[in-house]
């Protein structure tokens, strides 16, 4: 007699460069953004939301073609058969959002994002496919001085949210000076000016000799991999590190600027770099804030080609252990620039845009590694436990009494006894759990334990018999006095968790 074929489960698995999210790192990344957006709002900032998906020529660079329909995107097509992608940052639809909406804009206009973004890359250690940006963008202000106010802001942010003057520095360049020394080594090639750009891009990370060999003829990585090199010879790539070691010098942001006019000679787009260099650091001298927030760096190039004008990296300079072992400094958590040519796709028209987008998950790792995310745990409910079926109702006007009064609270809603209706309530991390059994009742009492002693308690505890008869962290009060006590006990343990 023949087997019957057993049907196949599917196997529970994540596809490659995804992840699932719990509820902590969701409450405490939810309340970092509150505070980064009320710094972006109480500089005159509003809320904007995009779709996750946009037409793939919406998107620039990363146009699938028929080759390579999802290179760099995650893309599809409709019924229409038009080329649909999952947005690859929040700028290109910012983009897209005031072309199709310019003539009722307010000029400049200028607006906050947050959300997720996707890319169909190679995922990594801590590299995923899908992650979360925070951008703020001036679009329609030409001046310096928009580009000036975004660093201000995006350090502004860095400080509410506990990162201390000298574990930061938000660094600055701008593009045209490096076009500028490119003129004048005779290197004016997009193509290779990207390379160049991804070159120096990488020089935190890998260090000045991969940078040399990546402005060259290319590297050959740890992995067996060949990058293919810009190509330059040897005075052109001493030229290009020259510019990019200006920083490395030390001094002041005119220091470094006078050092940059050097290199750039006599380009007139250098020269114009300059000059905005030049405008943006007189109003953050006027205002305060000095080099230790506000540094130039001609090492920051960013890797995206649609910038043109001044670009801004914030690192965060504490060290930290390396995959190797050895310590490092913690790095970039966000950047940006101007980018006046991406507007003029959809329109024709040239429109000056700058912004600064925040990696938010790699803040996240920064802050919680400062310790920094204690007031954003994930606050968890009172539990209400259910001795008594027959009286559920009961039980349910004990939550709403404490829902109405602002606390959360939640019934249990399971089939099983009071052993295991308290071990829920401490998986879930509960802070109290409310107990009334017939003999409460009849006494118009309820008991209310305090997981959060009982669980300090229990360490302390050699024996069953001795746990019986302490009953670690509860008490019983009059069943009118639930929320008043659920408050307090509530309040006492905020107040020694904040000591």
């Amino acid at each position: 007699m023949a087997k019957k074929n057993k049907p196949q489960r599917i196997k529970a698995r994540l596809p490659k460069g995804f992840r699932d999210i719990g509820a902590e790192e969701i409450a405490a990344t939810r309340a970092m953004l509150e505070a980064i957006r009320g710094v972006y709002e109480s500089y005159g900032f509003a809320p904007l939301e995009t779709p996750f998906i946009e037409y793939a020529d919406a998107l620039g660079k990363f146009l699938p073609d028929d080759d390579r329909p999802n290179e760099g995107v995650f893309s599809f097509q409709d019924e229409d058969e038009q080329w649909l992608s999952l947005r690859y940052d929040l700028t290109a639809p910012l983009a897209r959002h005031v072309a199709q909406h310019y003539d009722h804009l307010p000029k400049p206009f200028r607006s906050l994002r947050a959300g997720w973004v996707f890319r169909n890359e190679k995922p990594g250690p801590g590299r995923f496919r899908q992650f979360m940006q925070c951008d703020a963008d001036t679009v329609g202000s030409a001046s310096p001085l928009a580009d000036a106010e975004v660093c201000m802001m995006a350090t502004d942010a860095l400080e509410r949210l506990g990162i201390a003057r000298g574990d930061y520095v938000l660094r600055v360049n701008n593009r045209k000076i490096l076009d500028g020394v490119l003129e004048g080594i005779g290197q004016a090639d997009a193509t290779a000016r990207l390379t160049i750009l991804r070159a120096i891009d990488k020089l935190d990370r890998l260090g000045a000799d991969a940078v040399r060999a990546l402005l060259g003829e290319g590297r050959l990585d740890e992995s067996g991999d060949f990058t293919r090199g810009a190509g330059l010879d040897a005075d052109q790539i001493g030229h290009v590190m020259a510019f990019v070691e200006a920083g490395l010098q030390g001094g002041s942001r005119a220091d470094i600027l006078a050092r940059l006019a050097r290199l750039v000679g006599g380009s007139e787009t250098g020269k114009a770099g300059i000059a905005e260099l030049e405008e943006m650091a007189a109003f953050l001298d006027a205002v305060g804030y000095g080099d230790d927030r506000i540094a130039f760096d001609p090492a920051v190039v960013r890797g995206l080609d649609y910038y043109t004008g001044p670009v801004f990296e914030a690192e965060l300079t504490f060290e930290i252990d390396g995959e190797d072992g050895n310590r490092v400094r913690f790095g970039s958590v966000g950047g940006g620039g101007r980018y006046d040519d991406l507007v003029a796709r959809f329109t024709g028209q040239s429109v000056p845009a700058t912004g600064f987008s925040v990696g938010v998950s790699r803040l996240y790792a920064a802050l919680r590694h400062l310790g920094k995310l204690a007031a954003a745990r994930q606050a968890a409910p009172v539990v209400v436990l259910v001795m008594d079926r027959q009286h559920v109702a009961g039980y349910w006007r004990m939550v709403e009494e404490l829902r109405a009064a602002g606390i959360m609270a939640e019934m249990y809603v399971g089939t099983s006894g009071l052993k295991a209706q308290m071990k829920y309530a401490d998986r879930r991390g509960a802070p109290l759990a409310v107990i009334e059994g017939e003999q409460e009742r009849e006494q118009g009492i309820v008991q209310i334990k305090d997981l959060v002693e009982g669980r300090r308690k229990a360490a302390a505890i050699a024996s069953r018999q001795e746990w019986v008869e302490s009953r670690p962290a509860q008490v019983a009060v009059p069943r009118g006095e639930l929320v008043g006590k659920v408050r307090e006990m509530l309040a006492a343990q905020a107040a020694e968790g904040g000591s």
